[in-house]
């Protein structure tokens, strides 16, 4: 039977779309390698000849005493994906909670203290890079001196990864951040609309999820933005990445720390190799992207495991084996 030209023209229609939808398929996936492929650039080799802290020494500042798992979570997933040693800097109530979770953690309680930003200053020297915000909570009198902490880490220039209740508190004072291009932002959907609106005065277009994290990385001074959500939008300002590595339907609490954790220390190995390993590209954005990958892998490789009883406990299990996976094969 002879087709009609409607039809015939219906067709062709189709045949077009699923070939540009292909297309854009095929390049999205080509894209996710050759951006793993610079992270994996980045990543450290082991060696017998290497003295402990060269791969990286992390601080976390967060953690009060309704908020103790967070910074666990942070602190434990940068020594999972390669930190030699990881500092967790605390309100005196957590830290006790935070040492029985862990003696692998080196745990400061002196975040609550009239000192807190004199008694952190002394170890600014020796860490690599900081997490701020898992567990913070929002006392104002620690985030006062949160706020002491990350104008002294500017001063000595160490690379700062903010989540959590650091951005509320970023929110209040987009100036503390404005600027300082060692500083990765990782909002969720909710803590971005609340930056957006503080630093852009103006509710977020949910229609160009891409356009609204270059203008809120743009507005903060090319401070790289990390949207996590469905996927992640990643943004320096100049550039826009996209992670959609395959994760699950699960969403307990804690993912974002495992993701805080993991980029502190791949920041640290990024700044290290420097853009002539991320072929140009900005070194914090390449680290992000790793972040990003290895979390969802984290979660994909846990969910098949345990399904709707997944827990981000499962998901550190299973870092080594994401690493491995992502970057070492």
């Amino acid at each position: 039977m002879a087709l009609s030209p409607r039809c015939g023209a219906i067709r062709a229609c189709r045949r077009v779309l699923e070939r540009v939808f292909s297309l854009r398929k095929v390049h999205s996936i080509q894209d996710m390698e050759n951006t793993l492929q610079l992270v994996r650039n980045i990543i450290p080799p082991l060696s017998s000849t290497k003295h402990k802290g060269q791969d990286g020494r992390i601080g976390v500042v967060g953690g009060c005493q309704e908020y103790t798992g967070a910074p666990y979570f942070a602190a434990i997933s940068a020594l999972k994906v390669g930190a030699d040693l990881s500092h967790v800097f605390c309100a005196s109530a957590a830290a006790p909670v935070i040492k029985a979770y862990s003696p692998e953690l080196i745990v400061h309680p002196v975040l609550d203290s009239p000192s807190a930003v004199d008694e952190v200053e002394k170890w600014l020297p020796r860490l690599h890079a900081l997490v701020v915000g898992p567990g913070l909570g929002r006392d104002d009198a620690l985030l006062r001196n949160v706020q002491g902490i990350l104008e002294a880490s500017k001063a000595r220039d160490i690379p700062v990864v903010i989540d959590a209740d650091g951005l509320w508190l970023v929110a209040q004072q987009p100036a503390l951040i404005q600027g300082y291009q060692k500083a990765v932002l990782t909002p969720n959907h909710m803590e971005f609309s609340r930056l957006y609106d503080a630093v852009l005065r103006g509710p977020v277009d949910s229609d160009d999820r891409h356009g609204s994290v270059l203008r809120l990385s743009q507005a903060l001074g090319n401070v790289t933005v990390v949207q996590k959500g469905e996927r992640d939008i990643l943004s320096n300002g100049q550039q826009v990445l996209v992670c959609s590595q395959e994760g699950s339907s699960r969403r307990c609490g804690g993912q974002g720390d495992l993701l805080s954790g993991s980029l502190g220390v791949l920041v640290h190995w990024a700044l290290l190799a420097g853009p002539e390993k991320t072929n140009g590209s900005s070194p914090l954005l390449v680290a992000a992207f790793g972040a990003c990958s290895l979390t969802r892998q984290c979660n994909h490789q846990a969910f098949q495991k345990h399904g709707r009883s997944t827990t981000t406990s499962d998901m550190i299990a299973e870092v080594g084996a994401a690493f491995r996976k992502l970057f070492e094969t």
